[in-house]
């Protein structure tokens, strides 16, 4: 019998979180009430894309602790709402619905964007576990302003901040092991009209002359978009050795390339998340193919996690982004290993069991199919390795991954530790 003390120290996802759930639970089926556990999700407007992944993580990763007996015997049960084109209103109003319809103990989101995580307020007014993966600073920012009204909020990953300089220690990598050999030394840097963007374009922009680069241009576009031409101009009249694009929907990113390749500049082009949705490979095809993109977070190419994998693409389809569904699904996981050590499940208002989960859920370091979670106390996010943190155990890889034929999944080619490939020269750059 495994003892819950024991499991405080660390956890590892599937087959390993299936056998320790089934062991805190006894062997008892999941016959109980149900866990409500709610999601605010964009499963409309220009997001779905990805809200349908976030749910789809949800729905496998209920099923896999359902059939391990639940939480303490009682089955998740999963209630969605539609957050639809975002923002603070429409957000706030569809977490609390979450709790007042769905008597919801635990909310597990995706992304929302245009929030100032107002989330947040929703979570602890009601005394409820949130887990999210907004990947803001300003999550940090609001946890540290009170932890002990947001002790229950949890961001799933590391903040967009990290994106930054994780951006130029990987340029400078790509120099130093000769991988490339830039033209000049100048960084282009297009960010859209959103906190998220906008951060870690900040971020890249403060430290370049730190790591031996100079600034080129600097120009925000609008959020959405897909008329890259005035800014394609500018960047033909003065060719940067880099190009980073921190705007991140997958559409607007792959009409970029298609306008860009008629007559490119020699530069590498870094993207932010948006290639790593298969609407980017299947808008942009050919046009996508060496493209640079980082995730923070994101289902690691490894044997960890080759069954998730397999399961998910069998379930959703050979298409589905198991990349992005990995997010919930780890999220939920935690939640409910947390749970199950703390005692059982809370419900809405129950601040004693949700202050016991909580505590469980910051002392449990998760190894989920995206790496690590280890919750950083200055913000309850994930830390984010190399740039914050230097040991792997501790932190989630800040991924670096290559478009090298758009038929087939992108390549992991940093960090090193996790790298399965090596980058290539895009086609468009002469050697």
């Amino acid at each position: 019998m495994l003892d819950r003390r024991s499991l405080l120290g660390g956890v590892a996802a599937g087959a390993g979180s299936i056998a320790m759930l089934a062991s805190l639970n006894s062997g008892a089926r999941a016959a109980g009430s149900p866990v409500k556990v709610g999601s605010a999700l964009p499963m409309s407007g220009f997001a779905a894309a990805d809200g349908i992944e976030f749910k789809n993580g949800l729905t496998l990763a209920a099923e896999e602790i359902n059939a391990a007996g639940g939480i303490l015997g009682r089955p998740i049960q999963i209630a969605i709402e539609d957050t639809k084109e975002m923002g603070a209103d429409i957000v706030t109003q569809a977490m609390q619905r979450l709790i007042d319809r769905h008597s919801a103990s635990a909310i597990i989101n995706g992304y929302n964007v245009g929030t100032n995580m107002v989330e947040m307020d929703v979570a602890a007014d009601n005394d409820v576990i949130f887990v999210h993966y907004n990947t803001l600073i300003s999550h940090n920012t609001k946890f540290l302003s009170d932890p002990q009204r947001y002790y229950s909020c949890f961001q799933g990953d590391p903040p967009e901040f990290y994106y930054g300089p994780g951006f130029l220690l990987f340029l400078k990598s790509l120099i130093d092991s000769k991988q490339w050999n830039p033209p000049n030394k100048k960084i282009a840097i297009i960010p859209s009209a959103n906190e998220y963007s906008i951060v870690i374009a900040n971020a890249i922009r403060d430290r370049v002359k730190e790591f031996g680069f100079e600034l080129g241009l600097y120009e925000t576009v609008p959020f959405p978009t897909n008329q890259w031409g005035p800014t394609l101009a500018k960047l033909r009249q003065d060719p940067p050795a880099a190009i980073a694009v921190t705007h991140f929907l997958p559409q607007d990113l792959a009409q970029f390339m298609t306008q860009f390749l008629p007559e490119p500049t020699q530069s590498l082009v870094y993207m932010q998340y948006g290639p790593s949705l298969p609407a980017f490979r299947e808008i942009g095809k050919e046009a996508v193919n060496g493209v640079i993109y980082s995730t923070v977070i994101g289902c690691l190419p490894d044997e960890f996690s080759a069954a998730y994998r397999k399961t998910y693409r069998e379930k959703f389809g050979a298409n589905a982004a198991f990349i992005t569904g990995s997010q919930t699904y780890d999220g939920l996981w935690h939640y409910a290993l947390s749970a199950a050590i703390a005692g059982g499940a809370s419900e809405p208002s129950n601040k004693e069991q949700t202050r016991k989960i909580s505590e469980a859920m910051k002392r449990l370091i998760y190894r989920g199919v995206n790496g690590i979670y280890h919750a950083d106390p200055k913000g309850q996010s994930a830390f984010c390795y190399p740039t914050q943190i230097k040991d792997p155990s501790l932190g989630m890889a800040h991924q670096f991954l290559q478009h090298q034929d758009y038929r087939t999944d992108p390549k992991l080619i940093a960090p090193a530790l996790y790298a399965t490939d090596t980058m290539k020269l895009p086609p468009w750059i002469k050697a």
